[in-house]
């Protein structure tokens, strides 16, 4: 199978080191605007070629998008105006309702499967591509009804041979669950790393006292701007929605704190402890 991965950082490297090392890949073709970028990915095999967008959609059975989330609609127009009867466009955004609302009407709409692997680090570029990403995760297939049977199975099965496992949503069903359980994580880390930052500029000596947990929780703050910028402009009602209940829990808290209030205190912890249920 010859794919064509469209950004090569991250999310487009870690795929195409999976489909190398599953030996699902006869050749890889990358595209990357930045050279710098383009000759990191050719310096970890992340790709065969260079090429360019063109050339890649014609020649490829696979077309992968995993640009940043605000080019991706277009890309899949100019995706889908190339492709024939038997090839397939995804694309590895984490936002879905836009990007289905553009392709919609499109007459090769049925060659295009909308995917979001649950998987990410805080870094970026040729250089963060991973071995073995996407094991042992989810993968979301959205309004897969809207996609020809082939290609469905087609990007199904490609997963499952990364021993990831499907798992079907409707696009805007998706970006709310992805505000919820990836997007606020971002925006909260950002903030707090503002916060201790902030604090830093009066007394350096902070820094002295940052141990694991701290590192654990502002881990995400070293996220690219260029990855997290549009997504949350992209889903920004969704995103608003979770801040503004956000805010509220710790607006409930800080209440409790001021008035010494121990027994709600240890309700709202013990209430948090149950998200052990879902996070082991």
């Amino acid at each position: 199978m010859k794919i064509f991965i469209a950004g090569l950082g991250l999310i487009g490297g870690s795929f195409a080191l999976a489909m190398r090392d599953r030996g699902l890949a006869d050749e890889i073709l990358g595209a990357e605007r930045n050279g710098e970028r383009a000759a990191e990915a050719l310096r970890r095999g992340l790709a065969d070629r260079i090429v360019s967008f063109d050339e890649g959609v014609r020649t490829a059975d696979l077309t992968v998008l995993a640009t940043p989330v605000d080019t991706i609609p277009l890309l899949a127009v100019k995706a889908l105006n190339r492709v024939g009867a038997r090839q397939t466009v995804i694309d590895m955004g984490s936002t879905k309702a836009e990007l289905c609302e553009v392709i919609a009407l499109h007459a090769a709409r049925g060659r295009f499967v909308a995917v979001h692997p649950m998987w990410g680090t805080e870094y970026s570029g040729p250089q963060a591509a991973l071995h073995g990403a996407f094991a042992g995760r989810n993968v979301v297939l959205c309004e897969t009804e809207r996609s020809e049977a082939d290609a469905v199975a087609l990007v199904e099965g490609l997963f499952r041979a990364l021993e990831a496992t499907p798992v079907y949503m409707e696009a805007e069903e998706h970006d709310l669950h992805a505000a919820y359980v990836s997007h606020i994580s971002h925006v909260t880390s950002f903030a707090l790393a503002n916060t201790v930052l902030e604090k830093e500029r009066e007394d350096r000596r902070i820094f002295d006292l940052a141990g694991g947990g701290f590192e654990s929780t502002v881990r995400l703050a070293k996220s690219s701007a260029d990855t997290w910028v549009p997504i949350l402009l992209q889903n920004k009602y969704n995103v608003l929605d979770v801040l503004r209940e956000h805010i509220h829990q710790l607006q409930l808290m800080r209440r409790m704190i001021e008035r010494d209030d121990a027994e709600g205190l240890r309700r709202t912890i013990d209430r948090a402890n149950s998200i052990q249920r879902i996070i082991r």
